[in-house]
């Protein structure tokens, strides 16, 4: 039986636990920045060597730093004994820290997002994702599916792009700072998420020919109900589900919920 190398870690190497350290300290400012300007107790996932965790640590707040390898977690306790730093994966670490910030692993980035987005407990997250994905959450060309389900307690921003160079190992693709921030309000009421997300998929993955079709398939209401509600909000037929914002999904929602629910009592009278 071969014996396991006392420095690698028994998650694999770098590559396999898809690490790519940031090494640009302006990129590393500008996340610290970032978190500065909320409050409360940080999370720090993905800690690495600690190129994140060392300046977050001088912005004197309670500060919690995990990250899988336990090397470097080992590395990183001996030079920052005022941090408490634990061997811990991001997918199953408990999210109760108001402020979430670190350098996602690039292949576990939509888990991580997917997770995050189905949590309480946090309030802001500040994650260096990779571009396109950073991108696509903030709506910059389109909102997908996943952005409009969780648009109603979550506003996305993209901040700036971080090219492949500034990390070691080099990735095979750009970078991105992605901030998130649960809502104060919600624009739909918690308790019908599921409901709401189930409206979204079947919006996006739905046929026919103009919103008021997909509206009509989705919502369980008429064709002339469906008109009526794309009119009330002034959405031309033409626009597609990635046009959309947060508040004409919401409204939508909204709209044609209250009319499914009139006309399935009507129905029964």
């Amino acid at each position: 039986m071969r014996n396991h190398h006392p420095h690698r870690s028994v998650h694999g190497g770098r590559h396999e636990l898809g690490q790519n350290f940031l090494i640009h300290r302006s990129t590393i400012r500008g996340i610290v920045d970032l978190v500065a300007a909320t409050r409360g107790p940080i999370l720090e996932v993905g800690a690495g060597d600690g190129a994140l965790t060392i300046p977050l640590a001088r912005l004197g707040r309670d500060l919690t730093a995990i990250d899988v390898d336990e090397h470097r977690v080992q590395a990183l306790r001996r030079r920052l004994p005022r941090v408490c730093v634990q061997q811990a994966d991001a997918l199953q670490h408990p999210l109760d820290h108001p402020v979430v910030v670190g350098n996602v692993p690039f292949h576990l980035t939509t888990p991580i997002l997917r997770r995050m987005l189905s949590r309480r407990g946090w309030h802001h997250a500040i994650l260096l994702t990779q571009w396109e994905v950073a991108r696509k959450r903030a709506g910059v060309g389109g909102g997908t599916m996943m952005s409009a389900q969780a648009a109603p307690w979550f506003e996305f921003a993209l901040h700036s792009r971080v090219p492949a160079q500034h990390f070691r190992p080099m990735p095979s693709v750009d970078g991105g700072i992605l901030r998130v921030t649960r809502r104060g309000a919600p624009l739909v009421d918690p308790r019908e998420r599921a409901a709401y997300e189930r409206f979204v998929r079947d919006v996006f993955t739905g046929t026919g020919s103009g919103l008021a079709a997909l509206v009509q398939r989705s919502g369980g209401v008429t064709r002339a109900q469906a008109r009526a509600v794309i009119g009330e909000l002034g959405l031309a037929d033409h626009r597609l589900p990635r046009d959309l914002a947060p508040e004409h999904w919401a409204a939508l929602w909204r709209a044609t919920a209250s009319r499914a629910t009139a006309s399935r009592s009507a129905a029964r009278r």
